[in-house]
């Protein structure tokens, strides 16, 4: 299973992919649990205390890492270096371990965003494409509010991508805009998952606004969350009700692909 997350900042993708991680790494699954999102926070998401957080370097500023695999050094555009270096042993190398879950945090890379192509954006994509494509673990993509991450190939390798929405128009708005990139992408399908629902009418909303995409679930506004992200506990400790709801849209999920 190869899960990619996006949404609005704020809508709360990463407590999603937070709890779809301890899911299936509750199953006994080997878990991939990728932060793509510069502002990253997936870590206190699965539970890392913020001593282990700080030891934890993001793969985009491991300037030796880079400079040994491309060939060239970071920060440098325009030169030549390798577009596809080796990536296969990062996970195992620069990961952190926790259960049975492996978070790689990718880094600040400008990515495709800027029309920047450098050593570190290659090492990226390709260590991207090898997690979704070439690897047999389940992979949780945490990113930011689009899909600029992805290239046709490795899209076309990820069995969802799942759009967090939250009831309010500029969520709605980033919804459409992302299955607009994945349209564009080979990607024929994109899922909705409701977070932060105080009634049914924010449910009914967010269905009658994106009538056109898939909804797989829903997850209740639970002020124990941000309790929660407070404290640096893992999502999945919220309630047994968050749970539930998460259990429920895991296995919708499932079933729709």
């Amino acid at each position: 299973m190869k899960i990619a997350i996006t949404g609005k900042g704020g809508v709360g993708k990463t407590t999603v992919s937070a709890l779809l991680s301890h899911l299936y790494s509750s199953e006994g699954k080997k878990v991939i649990a990728v932060d793509a999102d510069p502002d990253a926070n997936f870590a206190s998401a699965l539970g890392i205390s913020r001593n282990e957080i700080e030891k934890i370097r993001p793969i985009a500023e491991i300037a030796e890492l880079i400079e040994e695999r491309t060939g060239a050094k970071p920060g440098t555009g325009g030169g030549i270096f390798k577009i596809n270096p080796r990536v296969d042993d990062i996970p195992e190398g620069f990961g952190h371990k926790i259960n049975n879950i492996t978070l790689l945090v990718m880094g600040k890379s400008k990515f495709a965003a800027s029309g920047c192509y450098c050593p570190e954006h290659a090492l990226l994509r390709r260590l991207l494409k090898h997690l979704i494509v070439e690897r047999d673990e389940v992979v949780i993509v945490d990113m930011e509010a689009g899909i600029e991450h992805f290239t046709r190939g490795t899209a076309e390798g990820v069995n969802a991508f799942i759009v967090v929405v939250e009831p309010g128009q500029r969520s709605i708005q980033t919804a459409v805009a992302v299955k607009g990139l994945a349209k564009g992408l080979g990607v024929k399908k994109v899922f909705v998952v409701a977070n932060k629902v105080r009634k049914e009418e924010d449910v009914l909303f967010i269905k009658n606004n994106l009538s056109d995409m898939d909804f797989i679930g829903q997850i209740s506004f639970n002020e124990s969350i941000m309790e929660l992200d407070i404290n640096g506990l893992p999502s999945y400790k919220a309630s047994q009700k968050t749970l539930d709801e998460a259990k429920a849209i895991k296995g919708n999920l499932e079933k729709a692909i």
